[in-house]
């Protein structure tokens, strides 16, 4: 008989199916229990036997098994799954060989999956599809403050000597800045954007019209000097109904993004797997370069590799253990389950105190 002691207090190296060999092998049932944990002990028990020297299990489908616990049903498992008949199949077809071959615990549906979830080479089969990709992204073509439009508002009438009003807008962020003016020649235009440059630093570029304000030698000194990235001019006549068409259907956002890349993200994100890579996780690399050898078995993963850093975009940082860093997006990458199996989760056994 198994230790009643160890029934009572709880110790973990008890086997799961303790109560029932005790009860088949010995008649023996702890007493303390209510009508209500009788009644469920004796509706399990009646599926048990004993037949020295082990328990075994009538199941729903009318085969006998026999019930087996501890180290036994990890060999077990390994060799439904990896054995010279194995096939390295799923959880299902596993634990479907372990019922064939006659064997039976609680858990076998679980503990099969965490198997297979973590066999080294069961990992590094298969490819990447686009439910691996990553969520997409609005990528902005340039940083705050890089590009400005700026124009002439006028003239008006005079109001302290000012008849313009000189407008320049941000094109990312949409920050305007305007100052009333009494000329708008290129003098006061010139003044107007050391002023800006101060505040700002100096744009990548300054978009305007074709007006001699704006196209003239002391406006490319100016550019020169703080080292800005030149003019882009347009002429504003010819675009100002496609402009207005544009800017009137437009998605007003910071990033710019239009209705139909707002839909098209949304499309792609629910055909995707929800996969998030945290740094310290295990990962394997998809190399997707050797489909160029022979070999149709060989794995293309390569690792595990630990990620040290996250970017934006869903680029990650991979280190190696032979020290070598690089970056790649994580739609090349899957977790790793590494390590050895871990222990087989034993259900909780109703267990009362023993009467003296």
């Amino acid at each position: 008989l198994e230790s009643l002691n160890k029934i009572a207090h709880q110790d973990p190296s008890t086997l799961w199916f303790a109560d029932f060999a005790n009860y088949h092998a010995g008649k023996f049932i702890i007493k303390g229990m209510t009508t209500q944990q009788k009644q469920n002990f004796f509706k399990d028990a009646r599926h048990y036997f004993w037949d020295d020297p082990d328990p075994f299990r009538t199941c729903p489908d009318q085969k006998i098994r026999r019930c087996v616990a501890g180290q036994e049903p990890i060999d077990i498992l390994n060799g439904c799954h990896s054995g010279p008949t194995g096939g390295h199949y799923g959880a299902n077809y596993t634990a479907k060989k372990v019922f064939d071959s006659g064997f039976y615990w609680p858990m076998i549906y679980k503990d099969a999956f965490e198997l297979v979830k973590r066999y080294d080479s069961c990992q590094r089969q298969g490819k990447i599809s686009q439910r691996d990709e990553m969520p997409q992204n609005s990528i902005q073509v340039c940083e705050i403050f890089d590009v400005w439009g700026i124009d002439f508002m006028g003239s008006f009438s005079s109001s302290k000597g000012n008849k313009y009003i000189l407008v320049a807008v941000d094109y990312l962020s949409k920050w305007v800045e305007a100052k009333a003016l009494p000329t708008n020649d290129a003098r006061v235009v010139v003044k107007i954007l050391k002023s800006l440059f101060s505040w700002f630093e100096t744009p990548k570029a300054i978009i305007s019209d074709r007006g001699t304000h704006f196209c003239n030698d002391q406006f490319a000194r100016v550019m020169s000097k703080y080292g800005g990235g030149g003019r882009k001019l347009c002429l504003m006549d010819d675009k100002l109904e496609d402009a207005l068409w544009a800017f009137r259907t437009a998605f007003k956002t910071p990033v710019g993004c239009t209705p139909y890349r707002e839909r098209t993200k949304k499309l792609h994100d629910e055909k995707i797997k929800n996969r998030i890579f945290n740094v310290g996780d295990q990962v394997l690399l998809f190399n997707s370069k050797l489909k160029i050898f022979l070999g149709k078995l060989k794995s293309r993963w390569s690792g595990p590799f630990t990620i040290s850093e996250i970017y934006p975009y869903r680029t990650a940082k991979l280190v190696h253990p032979d020290g070598c860093n690089f970056k790649v997006n994580c739609h090349r990458l899957k977790h790793y389950h590494g390590g050895d199996p871990p222990p087989l989760e034993i259900p909780d056994v109703q267990t009362f105190p023993k009467d003296n």
